[in-house]
């Protein structure tokens, strides 16, 4: 029995409907919709492959450099270039969707706090 597809593959599928800031062939980006900071975008692969960013580096570097990428460009033009990426790895580090994505936090954040909100 195969599991479900996760909420992203959902919204790379067009099943669900989301404003995509940023797309290329093999990355969308989008708002969180639970944001943890001032400025809180998620990155994420078309490919739900890869359940978390080890397997991503290990399995196509290439993909993770991508989505570095567009976080950078996304930072530029959403925080002024200051950002913080995050990519949680593991359910009790809080990764609650089990298809890598990654976090473009921003906007005023502290040294020593998680997202800043």
């Amino acid at each position: 029995m195969s599991e479900a597809p996760s909420v992203f593959s959902r919204i790379v599928s067009g099943e669900i409907p989301t404003t995509l800031l940023a797309e290329t062939d093999r990355v969308i980006a989008f708002a969180d919709i639970n944001p943890q900071a001032p400025v809180h975008l998620l990155v994420v692969p078309k490919t739900g492959e890869y359940r978390d960013v080890v397997a991503l580096a290990a399995g196509d570097p290439s993909l993770l450099a991508e989505m570095v990428e567009v976080a950078s460009s996304l930072a530029q033009e959403h925080t002024g270039g200051d950002f913080r990426l995050v990519f949680n790895t593991g359910e009790t580090a809080g990764q609650t969707v089990f298809h890598v994505h990654a976090h473009v936090l921003g906007g005023s954040l502290q040294e020593g706090s998680l997202g800043g909100a």
